[in-house]
């Protein structure tokens, strides 16, 4: 049976929850077993931190397969029983059960893990033009549920009025849930960190998401006091980055936290159900029992109070994610049958067209 040092791995983010979990597996009998925290996910391998210092690791095939039927992967943040072999090749032979985990799909409905074992998701947008409403909510919503506490923060607020800047506010107000916390700071000050103390007490781990050119990066580095990251200038006409970030990767701050940078995300669907999508959408669902129709989708239907009391963009916002999570649901032969469905709608009003304008 291994020994944790619990003391030396707090520093990685190690809870006694999360020991115990890790004592209780039958891998750590195996000699030479230590515990350690993936930092980061490469190809072919893995980089395992022991508190003192980064291993390389290749991840066992037996491992591998059991989290491919598990529908989920080796993410950062994991914690991991790790083996040193004869020829000096170190091996992950289990995954402690996280305590938290964020998962998204891909447009084919397949799960992707994208961190684990965080507290904290800070939902970092920028206030120039990266500046979009409804992909923060689709950020809250592949948080929602998961036990991860998120909070918005607004970068580049020094590059901003502050009439502008209590516009956004105001917009983002009345579409977040109340208990989100809302901030805006400028990504180099070191009042940034300051600001976000709250979320980076010893121990708590964090990560930062959001689109490329948020400034993800920029505030990764200000946190750890060192240029950590590489971070690149955005494109003038649409302030979007040049992904300098390609991959999630964990790292130490000076006060005792753990903080992960990622990449954005180019397919960012939610890993979620329409039981949580409807916690993301609480004014939605509160409304939708003052329409004049039990069932009432909200779209066209005369007395809706969801329509009324809601704007519009939001309630298209929810229609989209509300299909996604429904199309999740599908077998794969249903799916096929939706796609022969559209084609045939397609189909048919081509031909409506073709007779409307009199072709043959």
């Amino acid at each position: 049976m291994i020994e944790i040092d619990v003391e030396r791995l707090r520093s990685m983010g190690l809870t006694p929850a999360l020991a115990a979990e890790a004592a209780s597996l039958p891998e750590t009998s195996t000699p030479g077993a230590r515990l350690m925290r993936l930092t980061e996910v490469h190809r072919e391998t893995v980089e395992l931190h022991d508190g003192d210092r980064s291993h390389a690791a290749r991840v066992l095939p037996r491992l591998m397969r059991t989290l491919d039927d598990d529908e989920t992967g080796l993410a950062v943040g994991d914690w991991v029983i790790a083996v040193l072999d004869a020829h000096g090749q170190r091996w992950v032979h289990a995954r402690v059960p996280p305590l938290t985990h964020i998962a998204r799909r891909d447009a084919d409905g397949r799960r992707h893990p994208v961190v684990s074992n965080v507290d904290t998701a800070l939902l970092v947008m920028g206030l120039d033009d990266d500046f979009n409403p409804r992909r923060l909510e689709r950020y809250l919503i592949l948080v929602q549920g998961s036990g991860v506490q998120p909070v918005v923060v607004l970068t580049k607020a020094d590059a901003v009025a502050p009439q502008a800047l209590a516009d956004a506010r105001d917009r983002l107000r009345g579409r977040l849930p109340a208990q989100v916390e809302l901030l805006a700071v400028n990504g180099r000050s070191a009042a940034a960190a300051q600001a976000l103390q709250p979320w980076l007490s010893a121990g708590q781990t964090v990560v930062l998401m959001g689109s490329s050119g948020a400034g993800k990066s920029t505030l990764t580095n200000t946190l750890a006091g060192a240029d950590l990251q590489d971070t690149g200038a955005v494109r003038e006409h649409d302030s979007r980055g040049k992904h300098t970030t390609t991959s999630r990767s964990l790292h130490r701050l000076p006060g005792g936290a753990c903080v992960i940078d990622t990449p954005g995300l180019r397919t960012l669907r939610p890993d979620t159900d329409e039981a949580r999508l409807a916690l993301g959408f609480e004014d939605i669902a509160t409304l939708a029992l003052q329409c004049r129709f039990r069932d009432c989708r909200h779209e066209d239907e005369p007395g809706c109070a969801v329509r009324a009391g809601v704007g519009a963009d939001r309630v298209r916002n929810y229609h989209k994610l509300l299909r996604e999570v429904r199309r999740d649901t599908l077998t794969v032969f249903e799916r096929h049958q939706q796609l022969s469905e559209w084609k045939a709608r397609g189909r048919s009003a081509r031909e409506r067209m073709k007779l409307k304008r009199g072709e043959d």
